[in-house]
């Protein structure tokens, strides 16, 4: 479904999965239960259902027209996967080509795929199950993952950097079956902060949740718009930015990306687009006080 434009740039949604899938307890770190009742209320159900105190999620990708190239950036969880260290996101059989089907794109559109970071849920459908081997899912893209995460989740490495007891446990098997085959077949290319994929589109790296995050900025026509993968899980991280998500594998500079990202967001009014939110799967950021505050899309 055709989410937005950007100027020239057209963004469309894929969806892959939704639901409910944690408490605020469960997800975020340092999570105060009376600064979450301030701002609870200004948090719409798409986002947020208190009947049963459950964060609503999405697991979405989203293709990016720009011009001649066709861009898809994050990839979600992928179909059959053994997936031990966040069970929910494994064995899946969701309709996701259908979904990008049904908005016009075949995986052999696909120019360009961008890994925001190489993570479970980043990185699924990076490749897909056949005659009992993990394959390219786009085999005519340029698979774009940064670089430092490239080093820092291959089992393979051993000196520099590794990741922590949680972040090894929960991508456990990630990296095997949705990275390898990709610089097994020659389509990865690595890249690094500033990396410019096209006129008006560039990455820039943001770590914190993992080392090499990296988040896609859009500007065209005077529009901006910035694809931040984990940077933002959810809407209650823009009231309170010190929040990180238990998957962050270097608090104190996921906490300092997040919060350059919404200054930024705030000072240049860009559109800004996580990976999971619910609703119009966007929104803006407002300076509020010494803080900021989210304004909602429309949800489609």
């Amino acid at each position: 479904m055709l989410s937005f434009t950007n100027g020239d740039f057209k963004v469309y949604n894929i969806e892959e999965w939704q639901g409910e899938f944690a408490s605020p307890e469960q997800l975020f770190a340092g999570f105060d239960p009376r600064e979450f009742a301030h701002f609870a209320a200004q948090i719409p159900h798409a986002y947020y259902r208190p009947e049963t105190n459950s964060l609503y999620a999405f697991l979405q990708s989203w293709v990016v027209r720009a011009g001649d190239l066709t861009i898809l950036y994050d990839t979600g969880a992928g179909n059959h996967k053994d997936r031990p260290g966040i069970p929910v996101f494994g064995g899946l059989d969701t309709p996701f080509l259908a979904n990008l089907a049904a908005d016009g794109f075949e995986p052999d559109d696909i120019d360009i795929v961008i890994c925001s970071h190489l993570h479970i849920d980043h990185v699924g459908w990076n490749t897909q199950l056949q005659d009992g081997q993990w394959v390219p899912t786009f085999a005519n893209a340029r698979y774009l993952l940064p670089r430092i995460d490239r080093s820092y989740w291959d089992p393979g490495i051993t000196d520099g950097p590794r990741p922590s007891p949680t972040g090894a446990q929960v991508n456990a098997n990630v990296f095997e079956d949705s990275v390898q085959p990709i610089l097994d077949a020659g389509q990865a290319q690595l890249v690094d902060d500033g990396h410019i994929v096209a006129p008006g589109i560039t990455l820039t790296l943001h770590p914190g949740h993992t080392p090499g995050h990296l988040v896609m900025h859009l500007e065209s026509a005077g529009e901006q718009a910035m694809f931040v993968g984990d940077i933002l899980h959810h809407p209650a991280q823009i009231f309170q930015p010190d929040w990180n998500s238990v998957y962050c594998e270097d608090p104190a500079a996921a906490r300092s990306s997040r919060r350059q990202i919404l200054a930024r967001a705030a000072k240049t009014g860009a559109r800004v687009v996580p990976a999971h939110f619910g609703g119009a799967h966007f929104a803006w950021v407002e300076e509020h006080g010494e803080g900021f505050r989210p304004r909602f899309g429309n949800p489609i």
